[in-house]
């Protein structure tokens, strides 16, 4: 008989997915979901330690995981993480761009090198990444890429500049790279979640930047979004359940970007 995650399209057995950002946060908790759903799994971090510390997490846990430890600002890092997934699993049918960082400070004000900083990592590690893991699935002639933005990628707020734009142009990578990829059997997608109960994110709040009761207020669920629920969406777009889904996004917002209210 079909398991449940056969019969719902979400079953990842023999499949290798390649998440980027993923010792904590989004990423280790869609690392996770892929993993409880049969795939093996690459996690990634530019710190050695973190990386080893996530896939012994997940293996101690009876499934199957390697840890590849690359900097995707550095100009070898997206090279170096995709040749670690490749030597460790022989190929990768799911990419998530899941590494990513903030910025927050005046345009007049923001250093160029912090600019160009969050477009490496927000924007150019992604398309980098996208190219090798790319090649790989052209060859084949299947896979899916799955790019996580944000709900600044369709909106704006002050202080985000660099941010904002890393997201737009994220998005508009997704669209490029699903209507040029798409014939050849690779589906690009985005997962533009809201503010989600990470660690950075409560540190941030801790640090008087906002309040969670002001993102409550803000939001029609009147809650932040918890990792697993924006790791549920990856999973999903990357699924067989969403093969007809391509170049373009979905949001994880609790209705953040349709409230048009304050």
């Amino acid at each position: 008989m079909p398991t449940e995650n056969a019969r719902s399209g979400s079953d990842f057995s023999g499949r290798v997915v390649l998440v980027t950002g993923s010792s904590k946060g989004i990423g280790f908790a869609t690392a996770r979901r892929f993993a409880q759903r049969g795939a093996t799994v690459v996690v990634n971090s530019r710190d050695p330690e973190r990386t080893t510390t996530a896939a012994r997490e997940l293996t101690a846990a009876g499934y199957t995981a390697h840890g590849v430890a690359a900097d995707l600002r550095a100009a070898d890092g997206p090279q170096r993480l995709i040749d670690g997934a490749l030597a460790a699993c022989g190929t990768i049918d799911v990419l998530v761009n899941n590494a990513g960082g903030p910025s927050v400070a005046p345009a007049e004000t923001l250093a160029t090198d912090d600019w160009r900083n969050v477009l490496e990592l927000n924007l150019t590690a992604p398309f980098l990444c996208a190219q090798l893991a790319g090649r790989v699935m052209l060859a084949r002639g299947s896979g899916v890429i799955v790019n996580v933005s944000s709900i600044f990628s369709s909106v704006a707020m002050p202080l985000r500049s660099a941010y904002v734009v890393s997201k737009h142009g994220l998005d508009g990578l997704t669209k490029s790279l699903g209507v040029e990829w798409g014939p050849r059997g690779i589906r690009v997608v985005s997962v533009n979640p809201a503010y989600t109960a990470t660690e950075f994110v409560e540190r941030t709040m801790a640090a008087g930047a906002f309040s969670e009761e002001d993102i409550v207020r803000r939001t029609p669920l009147r809650r932040l979004a918890t990792p697993d629920e924006v790791a549920d969406a990856i999973v999903y777009l990357a699924s067989d359940a969403a093969s007809y889904v391509n170049a373009t996004q979905l949001d994880v917002d609790g209705g953040w970007n349709a409230y048009g209210g304050w």
